[in-house]
């Protein structure tokens, strides 16, 4: 099959779609752009044609100054750079989340109609709360472990206000998203440590007792936000053990998680 020829890069595969993941560091694109020339090539070999036209070309950098970096081509055809794409997710270049965000409050709130609909037809508050949860929380949530820690709190409120309009329609209490996003991180977390398959199992060790995890050091805000740190976060009054963490892998859980049907091929630059 076709794998990633070096530990700088790698593949994330569903069906006919493939990312290619590539870590640039210190400028050296030579091993990106040379794992794109080997895809194209085992392509070829294997009578599989990449559509060029939805090829799209993200690259993420968190510097100020951002470099110059050499266009992809494909069978003589440069690949087009983008800003944001979707992929499951709104994926944009700083790793923000603002577009993400309008898009699930934008169809949360077409759901909301229907379930205004239903309390005009005075159907009870239980089957409210029931298409509450299969038709809008369901989208507000949707891996909501990988994209909530780094919202805005504008974007915060932005979700929160679809859940409020929502308990007036339902006249009952529902829970916060901070609230599902801190089950959904422990489940996950304790769903990634039982299993040493998975490539992030390694940073979800238990202490002794067996109780909780050990937490994560980190030097920035965004990783302290992110999924691993929350999820190996001690609560109130509760200690921790200090375990190093770098900001590569939190792009790869996110890309991880992702599965859905995308037309193409999808190179990505990290800059460090």
């Amino acid at each position: 099959g076709c794998v990633a020829a070096l530990s700088s890069d790698s593949y994330v595969k569903f069906a006919d779609d493939t990312v290619v993941l590539g870590l640039i560091s210190n400028d050296d694109e030579s091993a990106y752009l040379k794992e794109v020339e080997n895809l194209e090539r085992w392509c070829q070999h294997n009578s599989l044609q990449l559509n060029v036209s939805k090829t799209k070309e993200l690259i993420v950098a968190y510097r100020r100054q951002q470099g110059s970096y050499t266009p992809v081509h494909i069978n003589g055809a440069t690949v087009e750079r983008v800003s944001t794409f979707r992929y499951l997710l709104h994926l944009q270049e700083d790793l923000t989340w603002s577009t993400h965000t309008r898009a699930l409050v934008s169809k949360a709130r077409q759901q909301l109609y229907h379930l205004r609909q239903l309390r005009r037809f005075k159907v009870s508050p239980a089957v409210l709360k029931a298409f509450y949860s299969a038709a809008v929380e369901n989208i507000l949530t949707m891996s909501i472990t990988s994209w909530l820690g780094n919202c805005s709190a504008q974007d915060r409120k932005a979700l929160q206000r679809v859940v409020r309009a929502a308990e007036r329609c339902t006249r009952s209490a529902l829970a916060s998203l901070q609230d599902i996003y801190t089950s959904c991180c422990r489940t996950r977390a304790t769903q990634i440590s039982k299993d040493p398959s998975l490539p992030n199992n390694s940073l979800f060790c238990l202490l002794n007792s067996g109780k909780r995890f050990h937490s994560l050091m980190t030097r920035t805000g965004r990783s302290r936000r992110s999924f691993f740190f929350r999820s190996n976060a001690p609560k109130p009054g509760q200690g921790s053990v200090p375990l190093g963490l770098h900001c590569l892998h939190s792009v790869q859980f996110i890309l991880s998680k992702l599965s859905v049907h995308f037309s193409g091929l999808l190179p990505i630059e990290l800059t460090l």
